[in-house]
């Protein structure tokens, strides 16, 4: 019995980390289609431009993001190689993980396969729920991930966000109230909301969250680059057991037809 609790308690040890590592806060819903190469260009781009000063992605190499997305090569190495890297060199980034602690309190992950470790909704709502504490010593906090080690990489984007006071819809049992004669939602003011103070970020709400999804379509692609692959493969395989299901089935019918 107790080798049985041990084994169980050893299991659970992974999604007890997981766990540890955010907050309970709702996930933002993200629409992925890793058919859009252009999503996934703007999402490259934003990813070499933002997070590849402390974030690599070294089980990725440049030519077959290239590839994959469309993008010339000479493009590629002009626009989203900032060191002295080959276009068939791995996605790395020159900052040392010792350095990176130093500075940061621990070194900055490898992001090549962590939508498939968070998820494509904890990724969109984590890189959307940063905002200024003072408190911190980068300045920046987050609801996803409390004390987080990390700075508020695209606040340039976003513009100050800040937790502060703002009109949210009632909702009782899990339902939004609507006003029965207006049909207006019900509101009140609540002062643990987001707030993004206006003409503080090059972009409008709509625009950076569309930046974000973007960012997070890269993310989804490059932890499984075959993804579509493997769909098109599966749905092969599934038509090819379908057909020969059929004479299976009148094999057996055949074998069978003398024996009662």
């Amino acid at each position: 019995m107790k080798k049985h609790f041990a084994a169980l308690i050893i299991a659970l040890l992974p999604g007890l980390a997981f766990a540890a590592g955010g907050a309970e806060h709702p996930l933002d819903k993200v629409d992925i289609d890793l058919t859009d190469k252009a999503a996934m260009q703007d999402g490259a781009r934003t990813f070499a431009n933002y997070c590849m000063g402390c974030h690599s992605a070294k089980f990725q190499r440049y030519e077959r993001v290239a590839d994959d997305l469309g993008i010339p090569h000479d493009v590629m190495l002009n626009n989203l190689v900032f060191n002295d890297a080959k276009i068939g060199d791995h996605m790395k980034i020159g900052m040392q993980p010792s350095d990176a602690k130093a500075w940061f309190g621990a070194a900055p992950p490898d992001l090549t396969l962590v939508a498939r470790v968070r998820g494509n909704d904890w990724l969109y709502t984590y890189l959307r729920t940063f905002y200024e504490d003072t408190a911190r010593p980068l300045g920046a906090n987050n609801l996803m991930f409390p004390n987080v080690g990390m700075p508020n990489v695209l606040v340039g984007l976003q513009g100050r966000q800040y937790i502060g006071c703002k009109q949210v819809q009632v909702v009782e049992d899990g339902k939004k109230l609507f006003d029965p004669l207006t049909g207006t939602p019900i509101t009140h003011e609540a002062c643990d909301q987001l707030v993004v103070e206006p003409k503080t970020g090059q972009l409008s709400a709509e625009e950076f969250d569309e930046k974000i999804q973007n960012l997070v379509t890269f993310l989804a692609y490059s932890a499984n680059p075959v993804k579509l692959k493997s769909q098109r493969i599966g749905t092969y395989v599934l038509l090819y057991l379908a057909f020969f299901f059929v004479f299976a089935y009148l094999l057996k019918r055949e074998y069978w037809k003398d024996i009662h």
